[in-house]
């Protein structure tokens, strides 16, 4: 059991865009897919921002039961590889949840001109069950509170990734360059979990794993030390 949370969580926070599918008001009982990117919230759940003027976000404002379908599009064989099928309904984020719209910001940072333009707002996906498909005969059903885990550093995120940024830049260039094999000449920190850390890299989204589950902002500071000295170690190997 736990190694499906475990595939199924870590899709879920390494992709930022999955197939997101409304019910159609333009054809009544019909479902209408549209490529969807997405950002976590603290709480575990997917952040969407979408306009006002897009045909989903009318579908969503009659009727808020959605699914976010997540994989690899990557993968040589997509009937073999991991999906997640997020089941789930659709809420607005207010407005003046300032944590909810820095993180998605943080992600797509694009993003900050949008509501100047079409009246784009910001929704959460709240899981009612997701179905995960693990590969060939691994399917399964997965609960709410196995899926939705709140991330531990809510209140610490925004220190980290600024320290980060501001005096470690040489070395999230280095994780580049060691663990993803890109040489990269601007490298952004814009999120922490328990599982890892995202940046973006020369406008390329990466995800860098910790080796085990952490929770405080000293274990943070540890693996992020342990990285950078993999990363050292791996420069300077003959």
């Amino acid at each position: 059991m736990t190694e499906r949370i475990d595939l199924a969580r870590e899709l879920l926070l390494t992709w930022r865009h999955g197939v997101l599918a409304t019910l159609s008001l333009d054809l009544p009982g019909y479902p209408f897919g549209s490529i969807t990117p997405y950002a976590l919230d603290h709480a575990g759940e997917p952040l969407i921002l979408i306009s006002t003027i897009a045909q989903h976000t009318k579908n969503i404002q009659a009727d808020p039961r959605v699914s976010l379908t997540i994989h690899d599009p990557h993968d040589g064989d997509p009937q073999a590889a991991p999906r997640l099928t997020w089941v789930a309904d659709a809420s607005p984020v207010a407005p003046e949840d300032a944590a909810a719209n820095a993180r998605y910001l943080a992600y797509f940072p694009d993003s900050a001109g949008y509501s100047d333009t079409h009246d784009f707002a910001l929704y959460r996906l709240q899981l009612k069950r997701a179905r995960f498909i693990g590969g060939f005969g691994r399917i399964y059903w997965l609960e709410r509170e196995e899926l939705v885990v709140p991330n531990p550093f809510a209140l610490t995120e925004t220190g980290i990734v600024t320290h980060m940024n501001e005096d470690h830049g040489h070395n999230l260039r280095a994780y580049c360059k060691a663990f993803k094999d890109l040489d990269a000449s601007e490298a952004v920190m814009q999120g922490l979990d328990a599982h890892g850390f995202d940046v973006l890299a020369d406008g390329k989204p990466l995800r860098f794993g910790f080796e085990r589950a952490i929770a405080t902002p000293d274990e943070a500071r540890q693996e992020l030390v342990r990285l950078a000295k993999v990363a050292r170690e791996k420069a300077f190997a003959p």
